[in-house]
Formats: structure tokens, C-alpha cells, sequence
């Protein structure tokens, strides 16, 4: 049966979420699952509220299902519920401006997430199908209409609790099955909720009319073709998608967190580019947790909002005017570009002053203005 459409009233954590995206400074940052890990000293609330926007399972925020299997839940137990609540407001008192986003699955789940038998599980020659062999996940069969309406069910539970602001779904592509997927998840969060989607780096036209922001898991990043495709996805959807649109770019590492110019290049990218959130982390083949990261003193907040868009430099670089400052990114397999200014700047990666400054290939940089 279609689940009726949400109502603005009953999703009152979406309803301001433009202001917040519009109303943060930059650089912003965001998480995926996995906090920064460097600060040790530092309170973990404080540390996650540096982050502007957050991908998080539900329950991270005490949130807890109604039914023992999570895959046949259809709504949170009510005693949880204001307890996530707090939660919320605790994080927003830190920062004003967080999103707070919700993974809703679909594609795979761990073991118990429904019972064996279930038909909602994908099979082959009967029995469940591997989903994600790191993660000792099956493969749920969302092309079952049944299915898809369960998804949609907990994508409105989720926002009916008024905690997130949205609802993130992960393994996305365009296809007939997601299509019909997105369709009913969008009619029952209703138009202010945001949806976001893990593209990588690749863009979904079919269902781009359907979601808010790409969240780009960019597993590629050691040639110029992929630092170009991911750009140009960016770009895209940056163009394309739904409003308000909040697409989260993420690198990572080649040999240590400490590639401190990949970091600024993914961070230049994203500022030059977009209005969206980045994310330099570690790579998923490492044995801790996926999306674990540094906090670099890169990303901490000087540029202020941008007053102008990002634009191409004749000499293949890319800049961007901003309150304190301006954003270059430098691609990979271009030349070192040279940056001139008028008056004195500081360079944020060293703290240099003056009025020249030579920016490598895959690299970038934050430019700050002197007073006078």
C-alpha cells in the first residue's frame, strides 16, 4: 500500500534546513559515520559540531527502532524519540548551522537486519546473496514493490521524528528499480526533506529530480582523468539537483593523512566549485572504521561566506572571492599557477605574506586578506 504523502507540519527539523545551508562559513566540513579522531583532548561533541553536516545511522543519535529485526521496524519507540530530540538541540546549540542527514538502507544489511527467511532478501540459487564482503552484508531486494514501500516507511518515520533533515541512501545509481525507489521515498518525506546519494563520482540523471545533494565517495583520485570526473560531476550537480542543494565531496588518502596537498586540493575543489561540504579521510581498505579522518587547522572557519562564484583562470586554475579571502585550486596535470594580488595576503598552508604566490598541480590554498 503507498504511504501517504509527509506533512510539513510533522517534519518541522526540515523546514529550516535552507537557512542553516545558507547562514554556515567556509570551509565546511563534513562526517560520514566516522568522527575525527586527532583531537584528543578535545571534547567529542565539541569536535563533531565542527562539522557542518552529518551522515549518521539513526540510532547514532539514540534513536531506536520498534521491532528486534530493523529491516521490519516501522516506526521508533516513543521513549527514544525525545531522547534524540535532546540530542539534536544539544548539537545545534554548537553549531547553529549542522544538517543532520540519515542513512536509510536498501541495498544491503547485516545478518539479522531481517529474518532468514524473509523474502525481502536477495537470492541466488536460494540462498542470500553477498552484499558487501568487508562488512559481512547480504543484498536486499529492493525491486520488490513491498520492499520499497518498507523503505519508504522508515524514511518517513525518520523524519516524522523531527530529528534529521533529510535521508541519505547509499550504493546509488540510475536504474529502473532505484528509480521507483526514490519515487516513493520522496513522496512519503515530503518536498522539504533533503535526499541525499552516494554517485561517487558520477552523476544520476534520472533521478536527479528526486535529491538534494550527492554525497561522492571519491574512491578515485590518482590520475588527472579522475580528479577532472570528479570535478565535473560536481559541477553538475551543482547545476542540477534539487534545491537546496548539499553535495559533500570526499578524497582519500594515497600514503598518510599527512598528504596535506590532496587534502587541500579536495578542499580547493569543493570552495572553487560548489557550495558544498568536504571530507579528506581515510580509504575504505584500511581495518578501522570507513570515513575515520583528521581535523586539519586548514579547515577551520576564515573565509566567511562567498560574495562571488567560482570561476576559471586563464592559466587552467580555479579561484573564488570570499569575505576574508580568496580559494585557488590548482588540478592535477596542470603547470604550477601563479596567484597575484593587489594588496598583501597570507598564505593559510604556511603563512607567508605577500602579493605572490606559485600553487603546484593537485594543490590548493586559502589566501587571506591583511588588514590595511
Amino acid at each position: 500500500m503507498a504511504i501517504a504523502a509527509a506533512s510539513s507540519a510533522s517534519l518541522f527539523a526540515a523546514t529550516d534546513a535552507e537557512q542553516r545551508i545558507n547562514n554556515r562559513e567556509f570551509p565546511s566540513v563534513f562526517l560520514a559515520w566516522s568522527p575525527a579522531d586527532n583531537l584528543n583532548n578535545e571534547d567529542p561533541e565539541v569536535t563533531f559540531a565542527r562539522h557542518d553536516l552529518a551522515i549518521e545511522g539513526p540510532e547514532a543519535l539514540r534513536l531506536r527502532w520498534n521491532n528486534a529485526y530493523r529491516g521490519q521496524a516501522d516506526d521508533f519507540q516513543p521513549s527514544t524519540v525525545e531522547i534524540a530530540r535532546e540530542m539534536r538541540a544539544k548539537i545545534l546549540e554548537r553549531n547553529p548551522n549542522t544538517i543532520l542527514i540519515a542513512e536509510v538502507r536498501y541495498r544491503d544489511a547485516p545478518d539479522r537486519y531481517l529474518p532468514d527467511d524473509s523474502p525481502w532478501w536477495k537470492r541466488k540459487d536460494g540462498v542470500r546473496a553477498a552484499g558487501w564482503e568487508e562488512g559481512h552484508y547480504f543484498l536486499l531486494d529492493f525491486s520488490n514493490p513491498n520492499f520499497r514501500a518498507q523503505v519508504a516507511k522508515q524514511a518517513h518515520a525518520i523524519m516524522a521524528t523531527g530529528v534529521f533533515d533529510g535521508i541519505f541512501l547509499d550504493w546509488w545509481k540510475d536504474d529502473h528499480d532505484r528509480l521507483a525507489l526514490i519515487r516513493v521515498v520522496r513522496n512519503a518525506v515530503g518536498e522539504t526533506a533533503l535526499i541525499l546519494a552516494n554517485v561517487n563520482d558520477l552523476p544520476s540523471p534520472l533521478t536527479a529530480p528526486y535529491i538534494n545533494g550527492y554525497y561522492m565517495e571519491c574512491y578515485r583520485s590518482a590520475t588527472r582523468k579522475d580528479w577532472t570526473r570528479i570535478a565535473n560531476t560536481l559541477q553538475w550537480a551543482e547545476k542540477t539537483l534539487r534545491q537546496p542543494r548539499v553535495n559533500c565531496i570526499e578524497t582519500w588518502f594515497h600514503k598518510s593523512r599527512q598528504d596535506l596537498d590532496l587534502m587541500r586540493a579536495t578542499t580547493a575543489l569543493t570552495l572553487t566549485m560548489s557550495n558544498g561540504y568536504c571530507l579528506f579521510c581515510d580509504p575504505d581498505s584500511l581495518p578501522t572504521p570507513d570515513h575515520l579522518h583528521d581535523w586539519y587547522g586548514f579547515w577551520d572557519k576564515r573565509l566567511g561566506k562567498p560574495i562571488a562564484p567560482g570561476s576559471k583562470r586563464a592559466d587552467g586554475g580555479w579561484e573564488r572571492e570570499f569575505e576574508t579571502g580568496t580559494a585557488v585550486y590548482n588540478p592535477m596535470g596542470n603547470r604550477a599557477i601563479v596567484v597575484r594580488f593587489d594588496k598583501p595576503n597570507r598564505r593559510l598552508s604556511t603563512g607567508e605574506k605577500g602579493l605572490e604566490f606559485s600553487v603546484p598541480p593537485c594543490d590548493g590554498d586559502i589566501f587571506l586578506r591583511l588588514p590595511n
